[in-house]
């Protein structure tokens, strides 16, 4: 089967990275771009959209059950939404809410879900008795999230058709819903909307090639002013939106911002990765994926000055992408699962989920990589400790880095020789330490998004 590239919500996305992410997201995707060809095939028949939407669904179903003969992460998406009704019913039964009351916070995956944690960990705070109901779309973000403490109940969000969003609410029965950002599944919001639940969606990003800003895209026009209210990133957002014809909706910034300083005051150590270090300055490369590490390989064994050291977290960790790294690796290279060699290696190669944002703490400089295929990955986690950034050349999404490259506390490169010139540039005491300032700048300039999401559902929570 053949995909293309396509557009989700306004990203462009990706068909090799999206696959090895997972094919439940990537499926996600293609869902949305067909839908994009049903409105414009509703534009010139007398099909009903929501007839189509609902076939595509049942397709998309199809695909990822035939899918899931032979890609696990489908299986799991798959075995997860198996029997879903009589599984949530017994969870509920597991788990009496009594007369507490529910909040539904929906996440896409696990970007999305450190988005929302902020905003959930400071209502359970205020609101010990609130019952949590967190569901997933994607496998990534429910495996690594599925024992998360501060939820009651942790499932999957079964596809969105009209019986199924009818029968969950109806399960369920949420005192209030927030959903993370991109999500924008129709039925399910309605279900919500006739049962008369306010529902809210933060960290809100809208662009105008989104679907629905364009002409053809009556049907999904709707959905925004079927939130009770929307948070948004930025004014650009907001722009779109009120020229739209919306007004329900606030500039409230992103909410990883607060998820982000949280980490760095808390970051456990790790004794490992100290010996390693030792009081050697450390590269710090996050998320990189083959495109990134096609130059930053030959430029740890050639250019990395004497005395520096390197922290390397692939974005792909499987045995065979590890295995490719450390042939091309002539640098003495220790891997952290082994957790032995550290102090004679200059190189150490995290093959794990999961540890990176703490990491940063070791770092005095920091390379983020996918800007040069899908997309950035996170430079917020970096730069809230302070470090400079570095990254690609695709980075114009994403509100953070723009400010970066403006201010000087991220360099944007296409190549090793830039990348050569970047890090030299930051050897330099004075720019390093102007761009560090920059950097720390932006996150603590901007955070308080998850106190004001925080407020208004307390506030839609107890009808105050």
């Amino acid at each position: 089967m053949r995909f293309k590239r396509c557009t989700f919500a306004g990203q462009r996305v990706n068909p090799q990275h999206a696959l090895s992410g997972g094919l439940p997201r990537y499926l996600h995707t293609q869902i949305h771009c067909s839908l994009t060809h049903c409105s414009l095939i509703h534009r010139y028949t007398n099909t009903p959209m929501h007839t189509l939407y609902t076939l595509t669904l049942h397709l998309y179903g199809l695909l990822l059950r035939l899918a899931a003969l032979f890609n696990p992460k489908a299986g799991q998406w798959v075995a997860g939404r198996r029997e879903w009704r009589s599984k949530h019913q017994a969870l509920l039964e597991k788990k009496l809410r009594g007369n507490a009351p529910v909040l539904w916070v929906h996440c896409a995956s696990l970007g999305e879900f450190e988005q929302g944690r902020p905003v959930i960990e400071q209502l359970k705070a205020e609101q010990p008795s609130l019952k949590i109901l967190l569901t997933f779309f994607s496998p990534s973000g429910y495996e690594v999230r599925k024992n998360y403490a501060e939820a009651d109940y942790i499932v999957y969000l079964p596809l969105d058709t009209a019986a199924n969003a009818r029968d969950f609410v109806a399960i369920w029965q949420p005192t209030a819903a927030v959903f993370v950002k991109y999500e924008f599944w129709y039925y399910h919001l309605r279900a919500l909307r006739e049962a008369g639940i306010p529902t809210v969606l933060i960290s809100a990003l809208f662009r105008q090639n989104q679907l629905f800003f364009r002409w053809y895209g009556g049907f999904f026009r709707q959905l925004p002013g079927w939130f009770t209210h929307i948070f948004v990133q930025n004014e650009s957002s907001a722009r779109q939106l009120r020229e739209a014809g919306f007004h329900n909706y606030s500039v409230a910034g992103d909410t990883r911002i607060d998820r982000v300083l949280q980490i760095a005051e808390r970051a456990p150590s790790f004794s490992q990765v100290e010996r390693f270090a030792g009081q050697a300055p450390i590269l710090m490369i996050g998320s990189s994926w083959p495109e990134d590490e096609a130059f930053l390989l030959p430029f740890l064994n050639k250019r990395l000055p004497s005395g520096w050291k390197a922290i390397m977290a692939p974005h792909q960790v499987d045995e065979g992408h590890i295995q490719q790294i450390l042939k091309k690796l002539e640098l003495p290279c220790c891997r952290y699962s082994r957790g032995e060699g550290e102090t004679e290696a200059r190189v150490l190669l995290i093959d794990n989920v999961g540890m990176l944002s703490a990491l940063y703490q070791y770092g005095r400089i920091a390379y983020i990589g996918g800007a040069f295929g899908a997309g950035l990955h996170n430079t917020l986690e970096p730069i809230a400790f302070g470090l400079p950034v570095i990254f690609g050349p695709r980075f114009q999404k994403f509100e953070e880095a723009r400010y970066l490259v403006q201010s000087g506390g991220g360099f944007s490169i296409s190549g090793q020789e830039e990348l050569q010139e970047a890090f030299s540039e930051l050897l330099r005491e004075d720019t390093y330490r102007e761009a560090s300032e920059k950097a720390r700048a932006y996150v603590l300039s901007n955070s308080g998004a998850s106190r004001k999401a925080a407020a208004f559902i307390q506030q839609m929570i107890t009808g105050s």
